[in-house]
């Protein structure tokens, strides 16, 4: 198993969203986040400063099985894509054990569709 977050732009998310609901990733987490790159860059607007240096994005995190990995992030990487600086990163963790709650299912069975 394996986690997935990936910080995208807000315009983005709807279309990343849709993308990964199409290789039936259905469940995953989503949530607004602030962050700062290599650009850094002012904006003086009737003469008071603002910074503009950090860039509204969205986390999006989910937990997969490791044959799902890949057709997950390829689906990020396409559906995020504009080529402009900013695009975001997406980033893979390794999961030890997983649960659900409900009905004490571990590992594997644990996750959200049976394959």
């Amino acid at each position: 198993m394996k986690l997935v977050e990936a910080i995208v732009r807000k315009s983005k998310l709807d279309a990343v969203r849709q993308a990964l609901h199409e290789v039936e990733i259905d469940f995953l987490s989503y949530w607004d986040v602030k962050g700062q790159g290599n650009a850094r860059q002012g904006l003086i607007f009737r003469g008071i400063a603002y910074d503009v240096n950090t860039v509204d994005r969205a986390m999006i995190s989910f937990v997969v099985r490791d044959q799902n990995v890949d057709k997950s992030v390829d689906a990020i990487l396409k559906s995020a894509y504009t080529g402009e600086s900013g695009d975001g990163r997406i980033f893979v963790f390794p999961v030890e054990q997983s649960y659900r709650i409900r009905t004490g299912d571990k590992g594997d069975d644990s996750l959200y569709n049976k394959e």
